[in-house]
């Protein structure tokens, strides 16, 4: 242990500095985002994050929101491990039949007004992977959605636009 220190004393700090943020998109599109959870959702939106069977590019895009740049909980949006405290389902990849009622069965536990979000191609139309022996295709063939998010994957700012036309189009009574 006193080695370590013995060398860290020496060397110093390695790491970089960390980069400035000053893309005007990401604060006009955090802000704008904060503004309507507060105003839909009392200032906090509980995203339950669902992988149907995709080959994990959306989830790498989905994780870097939560990295010191884009870090969008600072605009009120966290993620949970139940979908019985969540707001929103993100779900990303084409339904694998495997995934077919684990979906279903977590849509079913996810309390009203929900908001469920098809997420990349895949999760759009079976992207890829269609539907076949092995998949059913796209989100909504197995569960309603109320929005879908484009890209493969979509970017993490993609990613914040989609989830702010979602709850915009929410209407506050539902």
């Amino acid at each position: 242990m006193l080695r370590i220190l013995g060398k860290i004393q020496r060397i110093g700090i390695v790491t970089e500095p960390l980069p400035k943020i000053d893309e005007p998109a990401l604060t006009e599109i955090g802000e704008q985002l904060k503004a309507g959870i507060g105003e839909q959702f009392g200032g906090s939106l509980a995203i339950r994050e669902v992988d149907a069977g995709s080959c994990n590019g959306c989830e790498l895009e989905i994780h870097a929101l939560n990295n010191p740049y884009y870090g969008i909980e600072r605009f009120g949006v966290h993620f949970v491990a139940s979908p019985r405290h969540a707001d929103m389902l993100l779900v990303t990849g084409p339904v694998s039949r495997h995934m077919e009622e684990a979906l279903r069965r977590t849509y079913a536990a996810t309390p009203e007004p929900r908001l469920v979000i098809a997420v990349g191609e895949c999760g759009a139309d079976g992207g890829e992977f269609g539907c076949s022996y092995a998949s059913c295709g796209a989100v909504s063939s197995v569960i309603p959605v109320d929005a879908v998010i484009r890209g493969c994957p979509p970017t993490p700012l993609a990613l914040m636009r989609g989830i702010l036309e979602a709850i915009a189009r929410r209407s506050p009574e539902r």
